[in-house]
């Protein structure tokens, strides 16, 4: 793996190599390598104070970006569907035990565990979607998104992407979440494991993530703290024109004990009276 890093590393800075047969298949071995899992875009390396600490893996990001100048254009035909793109579809579901409703779409360099499900949806190169997860009706997951297993992810949600710059993390969904029908998660904002968001919250990397429910508020950004139960909210802002009402998430609750399998999550939402 090293020796495969060192040698992305060597044609990112000299693109001109990418006419070698050795720097072109090992851009290849990458895109491979991810679809299959082998490599991901980011991983978890540690905990500090309950938080998850992720590591951006810059060099697979690179691979991306340089496949986008090895792959050539073509014509896809899926049935009565035609694409003409230079990134193939992802193949080889059955033996991969996920399930994928018509007209459902993963891009090739996507990486899909078992029993994953995925209604008419879109998943994108370099994403990592973690077993028994569920991509409902018009969700999209976004370039390198990395999403646990045994997530929801309700209809329309929009997982952001992101490949640059090669630095910035993506979005990150952790285990067991469960993320209600119209959110929007952008600029590399991490949920933690167990958390849920009711419908319409849209998280970026500057939202005021603020925690109302004890005696005093307090304010994340970018990060919402596990087994949250999380709403849309609105803080007042002053502007040149007057004092107005600008979108945030508020944290009002912690999901109780009782509420842990995924065949219970919507009661998270119950107990706070949180709309799905």
């Amino acid at each position: 793996m090293q020796e495969l890093k060192a040698c992305i590393e060597k044609v990112w800075n000299e693109r001109a190599l990418l006419s070698q047969a050795l720097y072109k298949e090992a851009v290849e071995e990458v895109m491979a390598l991810l679809d299959r899992g082998g490599v991901r875009v980011a991983e978890p390396t540690s905990e500090e104070e309950g938080r998850v600490q992720w590591r951006v893996n810059e060099w697979v990001k690179k691979a991306v970006l340089l496949y986008f100048s090895v792959a050539q254009m073509r014509v896809m035909e899926v049935g009565p569907y035609e694409y003409h793109d230079k990134i193939p579809l992802k193949h080889g579901f059955e033996a991969a035990g996920v399930r994928v409703v018509p007209p459902a779409v993963a891009r090739y360099g996507s990486f899909l565990e078992r029993g994953v499900v995925l209604m008419p949806s879109y998943v994108n190169i370099g994403a990592h979607v973690g077993a028994g997860t569920m991509v409902d009706t018009w969700a999209t997951v976004g370039s390198c998104a990395q999403i646990g297993s045994h997530v929801h992810l309700s209809g329309g949600v929009g997982i952001g992407g992101v490949l640059e710059p090669l630095s910035a993390r993506p979005v990150i969904v952790e285990d067991d979440c469960f993320i209600g029908s119209r959110c929007i998660l952008v600029e590399g904002v991490q949920i933690g494991r167990e958390a849920v968001l009711g419908a319409n919250v849209c998280i970026t990397g500057s939202t005021h993530i603020v925690d109302v429910s004890g005696v005093e508020a307090k304010t994340y950004r970018g990060w919402v703290p596990p087994r949250s139960v999380v709403i849309p909210g609105t803080l007042p802002k002053t502007f040149a024109a007057g004092t107005y009402q600008v979108p945030c998430a508020l944290i009002i609750g912690k999901r109780k004990a009782s509420t842990d399998t995924k065949t219970t999550l919507n009661e998270a939402l119950r107990d706070f009276s949180v709309a799905v």
